[in-house]
C-alpha cells in the first residue's frame, strides 16, 4: 500500500484547514497615523501569526465607509481617537459588546463603555500652554478661567469643528449644565486673539510668536515639538511650558484614543487577541514613549519628558461616554456663541 494521500483526504484536511488559514488575520480601520499604530501592530504580529491588514483615514471618512459597506465590511476593529467618535460608532450601531476580564482588568470604567462596545487605549490631557515671558503659572487655574475678561485678545484654540475642542466642552456641560457652558464658551470667543486656525501645533506657535499669552492644547502635542527634527518647531516649543487645569478640585480633563470590534467581524477573535495586546504592559509602554501620551493601564512609566511636565497629576474622572452623549449640543452651543 502507498503511504500517499488519496484525493478525498486532502479534500478533507483542506476543509479543516481552511478556516485555520483564514483566521490569521485581522483587518483594522484606523483613524490614527500609520507611524503611529504600525510598529505596535507588527510586534503583534510577530508575537501571534497574525497579519494585521491596516487601512488609515480621518475618523470621519471612516465611519462613513463602515456605515457604506454595512454587513459586507471587511474590517474587523475600528480605532479612533477621541470618546466622542466612538461613542457616534456605537449609536450608529458599527460596533458589538465584548467581554474580556483581560479588557476589564487593564481599563479603568470610565475609560471603556458601559456596554464594552468600545475601550480606551491610551489617554492626553487637554492642558494650557502659556508663554514663559509673559505669563506666570500662579496666574492660571481652571478651564473655567479662560472666559475671565483678565484673559481677553490673549488665547488662541481650535475652531469649534475640532473634536477636542467639542469634548472639552462636553465634559463642562457634564459639570456645569447647558447654561453656565454656554457663558463659558461665550466668554472664551470675547477672549480670542484671533479666529480660530489650525492645529494644536499652530496654537504653540502662536504663543510662542506672541500672538497670544496662553493656548489650550492635547498635551502631546508639545512632546512631539520638543522632539522634532525641525528646529522651528522645537524652538517654538522650548518658548511656551505646560499647565493642568482644575488641580484644585475636579482634575485636568482627560480624553483617550480607543477601539472597539466591528459589528459585523467576520476575525472577531483575532480582534479580540489584537485589543487585548494593546493594553499589555509592552504596548502601553510604547505608547506612553512613542506620541507623549498617557497610558490607561496603571503602572507604567510614562516618558521622562512627560514625566517632567508633572506626573501623576489630577484627572477628571468623567465617564468618557459623556464626551458623546453631550456632543451634539455642544456643537450647538458653539454655533450659537459665535465659535467658528
Amino acid at each position: 500500500m502507498k503511504n500517499s494521500l488519496t484525493p478525498f483526504v486532502i479534500a478533507m484536511l483542506f476543509l479543516a484547514w481552511g478556516p485555520a488559514l483564514a483566521s490569521g488575520e485581522v483587518n483594522l480601520y484606523s483613524a490614527r497615523k500609520e507611524n503611529l499604530i504600525k510598529p505596535l501592530l507588527n510586534q503583534f504580529t510577530s508575537e501571534t501569526g497574525i497579519r494585521v491588514n491596516l487601512v488609515t483615514g480621518k475618523a470621519s471618512a471612516l465611519l462613513k465607509r463602515l456605515q457604506a459597506e454595512g454587513r459586507n465590511t471587511p474590517a474587523d476593529l475600528f480605532l479612533t481617537v477621541d470618546a466622542g467618535r466612538l461613542h457616534v460608532a456605537k449609536q450608529a450601531g458599527l460596533l458589538q459588546p465584548v467581554e474580556s476580564k483581560v479588557l476589564s482588568r487593564a481599563i479603568p470604567g470610565h475609560l471603556r463603555d458601559g456596554d464594552n462596545q468600545w475601550f480606551g487605549l491610551s489617554k492626553r490631557a487637554r492642558v494650557i500652554v502659556y508663554s514663559k515671558q509673559r505669563v506666570k503659572p500662579e496666574m492660571l487655574s481652571s478651564y473655567e478661567d479662560l472666559a475671565n475678561p483678565k484673559w481677553k485678545g490673549k488665547i488662541c484654540i481650535r475652531s469649534s469643528g475640532n473634536i477636542y475642542n467639542q469634548s472639552l466642552l462636553a465634559s463642562l456641560i457634564a459639570h456645569h449644565g447647558e447654561a453656565a457652558a454656554e457663558k463659558w464658551a461665550a466668554g472664551v470667543v470675547a477672549n480670542m486673539a484671533r479666529p480660530p486656525r489650525g492645529n494644536d501645533r499652530a496654537q504653540i506657535k502662536a504663543v510662542a510668536i506672541g500672538e497670544c499669552d496662553i493656548a489650550v492644547v492635547n498635551s502631546y502635542y508639545l512632546g512631539n515639538m520638543l522632539a522634532s527634527s525641525r528646529q522651528d518647531e522645537r524652538d517654538a516649543a522650548a518658548k511656551v511650558a505646560l499647565f493642568f487645569p482644575n488641580q484644585d478640585d475636579r482634575g485636568t480633563h482627560i480624553n483617550i484614543s480607543g477601539a472597539g470590534i466591528t459589528k459585523n467581524a467576520a476575525n472577531r477573535g483575532n480582534a479580540l487577541r489584537l485589543l487585548e495586546f494593546m493594553v499589555s504592559d509592552e504596548a502601553q509602554k510604547w505608547y506612553a514613549s512613542s506620541n507623549y501620551e498617557y497610558p490607561v493601564k496603571n503602572g507604567i512609566e510614562v516618558s521622562p519628558v512627560v514625566k517632567s511636565w508633572g506626573y501623576p497629576f489630577k484627572e477628571d474622572s468623567l465617564d468618557m461616554g459623556e464626551l458623546g452623549i453631550h456632543n451634539v449640543t455642544a456643537v450647538k452651543i458653539f454655533d450659537r456663541v459665535g465659535w467658528r
